[in-house]
């Protein structure tokens, strides 16, 4: 223990003060980005690449008819003004989103020619709903409560198989079981008994 020199006391030390090792980054830049690349607002709607909402749009279109006189085409889409700034629709319990309005092309074909000859041509805005924003700190803001989007590990569409080591059954033996994950819908479950009777 050191001691002062003049009047004997204990010199105290301070270890709460220490220099920031390394630079915390800004943790939400992976979030924020993420959704502004998924929005691509700040892009010219002839220049988009083909991903986030442009690409749902373009998976899902054009839309023929069943008898192939029609077509219906996506040409753009655009994000209005939300009607609320983030901190009234705190107040107001509603959600900060803003209205997707989406630019249709609908081609009408002549019926009577054998090959598609184009009759007529219609292009048009149309209001497709409210698509929620994310705020600067990176969380939506659903009902006047603010959210967080909570990323998950998903698990592989596959076949597991597994066993319990032993340690189930008395005797030691091996109890078997197997797992199906499809692509969508349940999972399935596949176990075998003491007695080899298979259970699903």
């Amino acid at each position: 223990m050191s001691y002062s020199f003049t009047e004997k006391k204990r010199i105290r030390m301070n270890f709460g003060k220490m220099a920031d090792a390394l630079e915390v980054p800004y943790l939400l830049a992976i979030q924020v980005e993420s959704y502004r690349k998924f929005l691509q607002l700040d892009v010219q709607k002839e220049a988009r690449k083909d991903l986030g909402l442009q690409s749902a749009f373009r998976s899902v279109f054009p839309v023929l008819s069943y008898s192939g006189n029609a077509a219906l085409e996506f040409v753009e889409y655009n994000l209005g003004k939300p009607v609320y700034d983030v901190a009234e629709c705190q107040i107001r319990g509603a959600t900060y989103a803003a209205p997707l309005r989406v630019k249709i092309r609908l081609i009408i074909y002549d019926k009577e020619s054998t090959n598609k000859v184009i009759k007529d041509i219609k292009e048009q805005e149309v209001y497709m709903g409210e698509l929620p924003l994310m705020t600067e700190n990176g969380t939506f803001v659903i009902n006047g409560t603010e959210r967080v989007v909570v990323s998950q590990l998903h698990r592989s569409p596959s076949v597991f198989f597994d066993h319990d080591k032993g340690k189930t059954h008395s005797s030691g033996k091996l109890l078997f079981s197997a797992r199906v994950i499809p692509y969508r819908g349940s999972w399935l479950d596949f176990e075998f008994d003491p007695k080899d009777i298979l259970y699903f």
